[in-house]
C-alpha cells in the first residue's frame, strides 16, 4: 500500500460521478477503480453505501472482484443524525458493514449550514462528529473527515470551523480534509486559512472544486501550507466546473515538487490510464488537458519547431514520456521548414531541402483553400509520399461515382451509391445502400474492392465531421470533411474540401481507404 506520510485520495466514483451526463454502472465503477489502482493512488472513494443501491452493490462486489495492489477503498457517508446515537443510525451501519477499511465522513463546518441545513445546534453538530468518528474507530475502521464548506465557514465563524477540526481529531479522525465545496477560493487566501488549520495539530487534507478555475492551484497552495492529503478526480470530473484534476495534481507534485506519490512506472502510464477512464465513462477526453491531453505536447508554430529541432526541451516543460505522452508536430499554414522536417522524421522520412520546400509550399496552398493537416495526419502522409516519391501509383482509379437519396412512400430515407473503379486491370461496378450518402459510398467501395483487397474488411469509419468554411455563401459554401478510420489497431484521419459536401466526403473516404491499404502493407 502507498506511503501513509502523504495521501493521494481519489473521489471519481463518488464526487466525480456527480458530473452532468456521467452515469456509471457498478461494472463501470469497478473498471475505473482498477485503472486508478494501476496509477498507484492510495485511496479510492467508492461511493455512499446505504444511500443508494448502486453504491451498496459496488462495495459488495468489490470485496470479491477487486484485487487492489496499491489503493484502499473508502466508503463515503455522513455523521449520524441529530438526536440519534451513531450505533443506532442505519446509514452509519451501512458504512460499518461496507467492508471498506476506510470511512470518509462528511460533516458541516459552516455555522449557518449547521443551523439552516441540518436544523440543529452548533454543539449537537460537534457531538454528531465526535460520536460517529469514535464509534467507527471502535469498530476497527480508519476514519477521515471531509469538513464541508470549510473555507466559507471559516470566513463566517473561524473559531467554530477550527473547533470542528479539533473535535474530529480528538475523536480519532486521521485526516480532516478542508473542502472548498463552492469552489470559490483563490490560492493566496486559501493558503492562509490552511496554515491556521494546521496549527490546530489536526492532520489536514484538501478537497477543491474548480468553479474559479483554481482547483489544482488551490490544492498545490494547500500542500505548501501544510496539507498532507490531496483529493481530486480523474480528468477533473465533478459537478458544475468539476473537481481538482488528480492527474494534474499528482504530476505537478511528483515532477515539480519532488514528492514520491506513485511509482515512476505507474506515472509513465498516466496518459493511457486517463484515456482508458474516458472510454469507461464515455466522456470525450479534453485534448488540451495538462500532461495527458493529446495536444499537451503538440507544437504548431514554425518558431517553436525550429527550436525543438535543436533541443525539444526548449519548448517543453518535461519529457512527455514521464507521463506516457508523446511530442507531436502539427502541420498547418503556420508551419515552417522545421515543422515539416520534424513531422516527416516522426513519420519515418528524412526529407531533402528540396522536398521540404515543395511540401511547405503545397501545405500552405492547400490550407489556404480550406484543408487542414494538423487534424488529418494520414492526408499529410499521403501528400508527403507524393512529394518524396512522385505521384504515387493508385490501388484503384475512379471512373465515376454517383449517389441517389430517395424518400420512400413510407417516409424512409434511403441512400444508394454506385462506384465505377479500375483496380488490378479490372473494371469494377458496385452498388451500396446506406443510412446516408457517405455510408452508401463507403459500402459501395468495399463491395468493389474487398475481393481484391481483403484487408478492407477490417477498415471501419469511426467518426465523420463537417464544417462549413464560408457560411456567407449559403448553400454554395465551401465544406470541409474530416473522416476518422480504424483498422482495430490504430486510427487515422483524412480530409476533403469542396463546395459539394458529398465530393468533400468522397475525397476523405478515398484517402482513408488508400491509407488503410498502405498500413496493411499493400504498396501499389
Amino acid at each position: 500500500m502507498a506511503d501513509d506520510r502523504f495521501h493521494v485520495y481519489d473521489t471519481t466514483l463518488r464526487d466525480g460521478a456527480q458530473q452532468e451526463g456521467l452515469n456509471l454502472t457498478v461494472a463501470d465503477k469497478l473498471a475505473v477503480a482498477r485503472h486508478l489502482d494501476g496509477l498507484g493512488v492510495g485511496f479510492i472513494e467508492g461511493g455512499w453505501p446505504g444511500a443508494n443501491p448502486k453504491d451498496t452493490e459496488f462495495f459488495r462486489r468489490a470485496q470479491t472482484e477487486l484485487d487492489l495492489k496499491h489503493a484502499q477503498l473508502a466508503a463515503f457517508g455522513a455523521t449520524r443524525r441529530a438526536g440519534v446515537q451513531a450505533a443506532d443510525d442505519p446509514l452509519v451501519a451501512a458504512l460499518r458493514e461496507s467492508g471498506a477499511p476506510v470511512v470518509t465522513l462528511v460533516a458541516k463546518s459552516h455555522d449557518r449550514h449547521v443551523e439552516l441545513a441540518l436544523r440543529t445546534t452548533l454543539q449537537e453538530n460537534l457531538a454528531m462528529i465526535r460520536d460517529t468518528v469514535s464509534h467507527l474507530r471502535a469498530e476497527g475502521q480508519r476514519v477521515f473527515l471531509d469538513a464541508e464548506h470549510f473555507f466559507d465557514g471559516y470566513r463566517s465563524n473561524p473559531a467554530y470551523a477550527l473547533e470542528v477540526l479539533r473535535t474530529a481529531a480528538e475523536a480519532g479522525a486521521d485526516v480532516i480534509a478542508l473542502c472548498d465545496t463552492n469552489g470559490g477560493m483563490l490560492p493566496d487566501e486559501l493558503a492562509e486559512i490552511v496554515q491556521d488549520a494546521v496549527r490546530t495539530s489536526a492532520r489536514v487534507g484538501i478537497h477543491c472544486h474548480d468553479d474559479t478555475g483554481c482547483a489544482v492551484a488551490n490544492t498545490l497552495a494547500a500542500v505548501k501550507a501544510g496539507a498532507t492529503h490531496v483529493q481530486g478526480c480523474a480528468n477533473g470530473y465533478g459537478e458544475r466546473s468539476g473537481n481538482a484534476n488528480l492527474f494534474t495534481v499528482v504530476a505537478n507534485l511528483q515532477l515539480k515538487r519532488g514528492f514520491e506519490l506513485v511509482p515512476q512506472e505507474s506515472l509513465a502510464e498516466m496518459t493511457r490510464i486517463a484515456h482508458a477512464i474516458t472510454e469507461v465513462t464515455n466522456v470525450t477526453p479534453n485534448s488540451h488537458a495538462p500532461y495527458v491531453g493529446t495536444s499537451a505536447f503538440a507544437h504548431k508554430a514554425g518558431l517553436h519547431a525550429s527550436a525543438i529541432k535543436v533541443d525539444p526541451n526548449l519548448y517543453q516543460h518535461i519529457d512527455p514520456a514521464q507521463v506516457g505522452n508523446d511530442m507531436r508536430m502539427l502541420v498547418s499554414d503556420m508551419a515552417g521548414r522545421a515543422s515539416v522536417e520534424l513531422k516527416g522524421r516522426e513519420l519515418g522520412y528524412e526529407l531533402t531541402p528540396e522536398h521540404t520546400k515543395a511540401l511547405v509550399e503545397r501545405v500552405k496552398d492547400l490550407e489556404a483553400r480550406g484543408f487542414t493537416f494538423e487534424a488529418a495526419d494520414a492526408s499529410f502522409e499521403l501528400l508527403l509520399r507524393d512529394t518524396v516519391h512522385g505521384e504515387r501509383k493508385r490501388h484503384f482509379d475512379v471512373e465515376s461515382w454517383r449517389v441517389i437519396v430517395e424518400r420512400t412512400k413510407g417516409g424512409e430515407l434511403v441512400s444508394e451509391a454506385t462506384v465505377k473503379l479500375h483496380a488490378k486491370g479490372e473494371r469494377i461496378v458496385a452498388t451500396g445502400d446506406g443510412n446516408g450518402p457517405v455510408n452508401a459510398l463507403d459500402k459501395a467501395v468495399r463491395q468493389a474492392l474487398e475481393q481484391l483487397y481483403p484487408e478492407l474488411a477490417m477498415l471501419e469509419l469511426v467518426d465523420f465531421k463537417v464544417r462549413i468554411l464560408e457560411g456567407t455563401h449559403g448553400t454554395d459554401a465551401v465544406t470541409r470533411v474530416l473522416i476518422t478510420s480504424s483498422d482495430e489497431s490504430a486510427e487515422w484521419a483524412t480530409v476533403g474540401v469542396a463546395e459539394n459536401i458529398i465530393d468533400a466526403s468522397w475525397q476523405a473516404l478515398e484517402q482513408a481507404v488508400t491509407y488503410g491499404l498502405l498500413r496493411a502493407g499493400r504498396e501499389c
